[in-house]
């Protein structure tokens, strides 16, 4: 028998901290700059990726910095990989 996830406690102890809202407020921003420019869609499948500096490393939103990657490419790429963080 496994327990449930609290998923209300789960987003108020971690998602819920104003530096994760910061966060995620900073990557609907470059989200929202590359629809308005044309170069995504919703349900398209696509990330946009900080491509110079992520932004947990200090990368901004900037439009030179940013660039259209598949999911299955963007998430996940240090896996199995030594070195990285």
């Amino acid at each position: 028998m496994t327990k449930e996830r609290n998923y209300a406690k789960e987003y108020k102890d971690f998602h819920g901290k104003p530096e994760e809202v910061k966060k995620r407020a900073e990557r609907n921003a470059a989200r929202s700059k590359m629809e308005k420019a044309g170069k995504v869609h919703k349900g398209d499948g696509k990330d946009v990726d900080h491509a110079s500096k992520p932004l947990r490393k200090g990368g901004s939103n900037e439009t030179s910095t940013l660039r259209v990657k598949p999911a299955s490419e963007n998430r996940g790429w240090r896996k199995g990989k030594k070195g990285y963080d």
